[in-house]
């Protein structure tokens, strides 16, 4: 057995049912990996809670693979029938001769806030730029998705990384730490670590908003072989169609999905689960119809191009296609 089928075995599945074989049997079941099991993919999860797959006839479940690339080599492989990322991911398979596309959007905009230690914000009337310039930012791990888009920042704003600003690069959990102990005067954080640092006086609110400074940004979307839209597009179809019933039950009732939040994350403090999701919808995280737009993949893309992991221009239509996304409409 290898290995992710290992973790699969022994991994608490979202929509795991105790069901007769019969029955289970009737349904194909479709394998999603993530990179982590969080509140950003929270449509998801309420499409498998509220049994919008079962309706269409299709099994979904959810393995968490948390070893960098793992959830694109599950796809990949042919061990999972789709990875939730960003289409990115697409771009660097293209490039190396595998075809991956993105068939319909989940999160929609760059889930990252720069914070300041308190005290030390930008003062009034000056530029990022002047800001920025001297300052140590802790941030995530190199070729994640904060470290590049911090990246794509300071290029935008005509700073240079390692000389006009420095990095401390860290677990994206321990960010928090840098700003607390002084290594770092800038943190590059996402909830609940942006309100936990407001609670403790570290710092106030953050001094640069992404979602709303870089706007549309396919930022997590499901993505499958090119192979299952040729071999498969009945499961696509009903794959697609399920999810954005997620969305769409996400985004018209709210406090319902923040139920079905509490339930997924019963571990997760309470305060700290609230504030995630207060500040996705505040912030319209949450993709409303699935789409992927051409603008929103134009942002993903400058974003890896400036922080130089992808080498060069991958067009929209070569990994992302929203025919499943229309048809459902």
């Amino acid at each position: 057995m290898n290995m992710l089928l290992r973790k699969l075995v022994l991994a608490t599945t979202i929509g795991l049912s105790l069901a007769s074989p019969t029955l289970a049997d009737e349904k194909k079941t479709l394998l999603v990996a993530e990179p982590t099991h969080g509140i950003g993919y929270l449509p998801l999860y309420v499409a498998i809670k509220q049994g919008y797959f079962d309706e269409l006839g299709i099994d979904v479940k959810i393995l968490t693979v948390e070893t960098g690339s793992g959830h694109t080599n599950a796809v990949l492989t042919g061990q999972a029938f789709a990875f939730i990322g960003g289409p990115e991911h697409n771009a660097f398979a293209k490039l190396k001769g595998a075809e991956l596309r993105a068939v319909v959007n989940v999160v929609n905009r760059g889930n990252v806030y720069f914070v300041a230690r308190a005290g030390t914000g930008p003062k009034p009337g000056e530029t990022m730029a002047d800001y920025f310039r001297g300052k140590t930012i802790g941030v995530g791990q190199f070729s994640g998705t904060p470290n590049s888009i911090t990246r794509f920042l300071m290029k935008k704003y005509g700073l240079e990384v390692g000389k006009d600003v420095t990095l401390v690069e860290t677990a994206t959990s321990a960010v928090i730490a840098t700003v607390r102990t002084g290594q770092a005067t800038i943190g590059n954080v996402s909830e609940p670590l942006v309100s936990r640092g407001i609670k403790e006086g570290l710092w106030e609110e953050p001094f640069v908003n992404i979602p709303n400074e870089l706007g549309p940004y396919a930022y997590s979307t499901l993505n499958i072989q090119q192979a299952s839209i040729t071999n498969d597009p009945a499961s696509v179809q009903k794959f697609v169609t399920g999810v954005m019933k997620g969305l769409k039950f996400t985004a018209e009732q709210p406090q319902e999905a923040v139920k079905i939040a509490k339930k997924e994350f019963p571990t997760m403090a309470e305060e700290d689960l609230l504030a995630t999701i207060d500040r996705s919808f505040k912030d319209n995280m949450w993709s409303k119809d699935g789409m992927v737009t051409p603008e929103s993949w134009e942002t993903a893309k400058s974003v890896v191009r400036a922080a130089g992991i992808l080498k060069q221009d991958v067009p929209y239509d070569d990994v992302i296609d929203m025919q499943f996304v229309k048809a459902s409409k």
